[in-house]
């Protein structure tokens, strides 16, 4: 049985992600729920990773039309949440806007890459950090081993690069070349991943 579209705000809260994104396909305006749920922490999303630019609510609504448009490629997976996924959607939709920002010669605030992302953000809320966290581990673990520990890490544990070199028995200046490779990685699966 479908859901109403005028659900209480607390009977809608207890329905997972999941299900009202399948629930949606067959009737569109359920889909406003998670509007409702994602749209102001995607917004504060994009405006970390755009700054101030009109752009940012552009990015928020490209990124939930291609969530409802790519809604049959969700699968839900152990350790990939509709969260997860639908964060990914968005950081994708972001770099792309970010990267033809930067060649239309438009000044943009300088990023390494979304490695940034495994850095606490005060502006995220406990749920957000951890589907973010999730995000990454889940793109890490796409990674070839050498290069996830690396990044793992010197991002996620915060060692520095002596205690990896140590850690890995190698020089530092080869830790340095592996945390470069696999921060490229990184951005390659994220940039060119599933949507």
């Amino acid at each position: 049985m479908l859901l109403e579209p005028r659900a209480s705000k607390e009977n809608s809260q207890e329905i997972p992600d999941e299900e009202i994104l399948a629930l949606s396909q067959e009737k569109p305006s359920l889909f406003a729920m998670l509007v409702d749920r994602y749209e102001d922490a995607f917004y504060r999303k994009a405006q970390h990773i755009l700054g101030n630019r009109e752009e940012v609510e552009d990015v928020v609504q490209e990124t939930f039309t291609k969530i409802y448009l790519h809604a049959g490629k969700f699968k839900k997976q152990p350790g990939a949440s509709f969260k997860s996924w639908a964060y990914k959607i968005l950081l994708n939709t972001c770099f792309s806007h970010y990267q033809k920002l930067k060649r239309d010669g438009i000044k943009t605030q300088i990023l390494e890459s979304e490695i940034f992302e495994a850095i606490p953000d005060t502006s995220r809320s406990p749920i957000e950090e951890r589907d973010l966290r999730e995000s990454i581990i889940i793109t890490l673990s796409r990674m070839p081993k050498h290069l996830s520990r690396a990044l793992s890490m010197q991002f996620l544990e915060g060692k520095s690069q002596r205690e990896i070199a140590h850690a890995e028995g190698i020089s530092e200046v080869a830790v340095k070349t592996r945390v470069y490779r696999a921060k490229q990685e990184f951005k390659r699966l994220t940039t060119f991943g599933e949507v």
